[in-house]
Order: structure tokens, then C-alpha cells, then sequence
């Protein structure tokens, strides 16, 4: 398969997206009498979703079509304009900033659409039959998403991710054509790990943002300690097993490494906002246990489904591996269920959980 090298024109482009995960992280720090109420899990959903398939869409068209021409230079920076404006109206009052948001929804969807359908007039056979399928199927879901401005309360929200599920499905559905032209894996797996790095390094700043250790403030400081240590830890294995463990030249349409870095990118900014929470004492004791261990369940299936269908057969997870990560993982919340236990013991917990699960799987 063709080298394809990311550009720095993608990076940039990254770190706008980075910018809006961080305002949709921002969101599940909305604590009132000791809980994330659902009203603010939900927004955290109905942002973030948007922000992750704007930029799935921009990365897959690269990844299948991209030259480094100057129209399509022109195609990305409009596109930031709309990032922009996306991110100026990402707010805990959703509903006041709707519009905006949805201009800069569309906007991007937009012009992804139309980058396919431009392209396939230079393209000849089943590349030019894949792209003006991504094209016109991916305007149907911008225009459908685009409805939604003509309503009010929830329907508006519905008629939104009708649009989006449509933009989802399609390729899934369209299967046999997208097989026609595979994804160059090796670009694939490189641009989501970098998106997934930026946000590893996000995370590590706005964790030290609140760890403020005082002068002579032990637990503070290990506190601080404790969280980078976990931090490492994850991108210890998500980063050794991109590298050393997965078959890179498997050929395909790369929808596990789309779809499953969904939750992995979601889980990502849980556990951050889980870190700040446990660190300030804002929520109940129950609450965090969940939600915490709820982040790093659904990080491992995450990672673990991604990784598992790439990797060299030979370094494949056999099932009493998983029995394993899952029983460490059990026990620790079973404990911690049982007896109350300081927040630090809680990191402590998570961070050998990781240790673990990065030692079996890079070695």
C-alpha cells in the first residue's frame, strides 16, 4: 500500500477539534448536590458526537482521496472557519447556541460532501464510484441534520442525529462498495493516534489546571503523582500496541478503528473529568465509584476491540487475558463498594489496573 504521510495542515487541523473535546469535556463538570445530573451526561453525548464525526469525516476523506493540492488546502481551512464557529457556541446552555453550532455542524459536513463529489470527477472506476457514493450519501445526512433548525425543544435534537445516524450507517451499509477501495490502515490508525495523543496531553494539563499542590500539601501532591503515573500508564499501551503489535498493511474499510475510537476518545475525557472530581470532592462517594469505573470499563473494551482485530495473530489476547483485566477490574470496584475508601486508593486502584493491562499488552 501507498505511503500516505499526515501533514501539518491535519495537525493544525487537529488541535481546533482537540479545543472543542476540551469545551464538551467541560460540560460533565457540572456537579449539582453531588451528581452529574443526565440532562449533563446527555449534553456531553450530544456535543461530543458532532465534534468526533466533523472530524472522522475530513480525516476519511484524506485518508481515501487526499493530495496535498491547493483545493483541498482551501476545502480544510474553510472548514476551520466552520470549526470556529462550532466551538464559540459549545456551551453547558445548549439550547441558547443551537443555531450557531448547527451552522458550523453543517458547514463542515458540508464541505465534506462536496470534496467527495469534486474529487470524483478525477478519479475513474470504483474510486470514482466510491466517492460520489460518500458524496451524495453524506449530503443526504448534512440536509437531514440541517432540518432540524426549522423545530423546536427535543424535536430539534432528534431530527439532528437522524441525520447524523444516517451519515453513520451509510458507510456501514455501503459496505461493498467502500471494500472497492480500502483505507490505508497504517494513515488510519496514525491519525487517530495522534488526535488520541493531543488528547492524552489535554488531559495532563487540564488535570494539572486543578492539581495545585500548596506548599507542604503531601496529598495533593501525591495525588498529582498518582494521576500522571495512570495517565502514562494508559498511553503506555495505547501507544506501544499502535506501534509494535498491529499488522498495519491489513487491508480494509477501517470502520472498527472509526467507530471504536468513538468510546475511546469519549472514555478518554470521562476519566479526565473523573480525575478533577475525585481531586475536588464534589460529588458523592457512590456517584464517582460508578461513573469512574464505568470510564475505565468502557476505555478497555474500547481499545481492546480496536486492537484486537489488527494485531499480528501472534500477539493476540487469548480469553483468559480478558478474564483476567476484567476480574482486576471487578474486584477493585467490588471493594471499593463495600468499604469506603479515600479517592487516592481509587487512583491508586486504576493506575495498577493500568500498569497491568499495558504490561500484558506490550510485551
Amino acid at each position: 500500500m501507498e505511503d500516505k504521510k499526515v501533514t501539518w495542515l491535519e495537525l493544525f487541523y487537529d488541535l481546533l477539534f482537540v479545543a472543542a473535546v476540551a469545551t464538551a469535556t467541560h460540560v460533565l463538570l457540572h456537579v449539582e448536590k453531588g451528581y452529574i445530573y443526565p440532562a449533563y451526561l446527555l449534553k456531553f453525548a450530544l456535543i461530543f458526537i458532532p465534534i468526533w464525526w466533523a472530524w472522522t469525516g475530513q480525516t476519511m476523506f484524506i485518508n481515501r482521496f487526499g493530495q496535498d493540492f491547493l483545493h483541498q488546502r482551501i476545502f480544510m481551512i474553510l472548514q476551520m472557519l466552520f470549526v470556529l464557529i462550532m466551538i464559540s457556541s459549545l456551551s453547558v446552555d445548549f439550547d441558547q447556541y443551537y443555531f450557531s453550532f448547527l451552522i458550523g455542524y453543517i458547514g463542515l459536513r458540508a464541505l465534506t460532501s462536496i470534496q467527495y463529489l469534486v474529487v470524483q470527477n478525477l478519479e475513474k472506476g470504483d474510486r470514482k464510484k466510491v466517492a460520489r457514493f460518500l458524496g451524495t450519501r453524506f449530503g443526504i445526512g448534512a440536509f437531514l441534520s440541517f432540518l432540524s433548525i426549522f423545530f423546536d425543544s427535543w424535536v430539534r435534537y432528534a431530527v439532528l442525529y437522524a441525520g447524523i445516524i444516517v451519515d453513520m450507517v451509510l458507510p456501514i451499509l455501503g459496505h461493498k462498495y467502500l471494500v472497492r477501495v480500502t483505507t490505508n490502515t497504517a494513515h488510519l490508525l496514525e491519525r487517530f493516534a495522534l488526535l488520541t495523543l493531543i488528547l492524552f496531553g489535554e488531559s495532563v494539563v487540564s488535570i494539572l489546571a486543578v492539581l495545585q499542590p500548596q506548599k507542604g500539601d503531601w496529598h495533593s501532591i501525591l495525588f498529582s503523582i498518582i494521576s500522571f503515573v495512570l495517565i502514562i500508564s494508559m498511553w503506555w499501551q495505547y501507544f506501544d500496541n499502535v506501534e509494535k503489535k498491529v499488522n498495519k498493511s491489513i487491508q480494509g474499510t477501517g470502520q472498527t478503528i472509526i467507530y471504536g475510537h468513538l468510546f475511546i476518545l469519549m472514555s478518554l475525557s470521562m476519566i479526565a473529568a473523573s480525575i478533577k472530581l475525585m481531586f475536588l470532592h464534589e460529588v458523592h462517594y457512590t456517584f464517582i465509584l460508578y461513573f469512574v469505573f464505568g470510564s475505565v470499563l468502557l476505555y478497555f473494551i474500547a481499545t481492546s476491540i480496536v486492537f484486537h482485530q489488527y494485531r499480528y495473530e501472534q500477539h493476540r489476547l487469548k480469553i483468559y487475558h480478558l478474564g483476567l483485566f476484567l476480574g482486576t477490574l471487578a474486584a477493585f470496584f467490588i471493594i471499593n463498594l463495600i468499604m469506603t475508601v479515600p479517592y487516592i486508593v481509587i487512583m491508586g486502584e486504576l493506575t495498577l489496573f493500568f500498569i497491568i493491562y499495558a504490561k500484558l499488552t506490550t510485551t
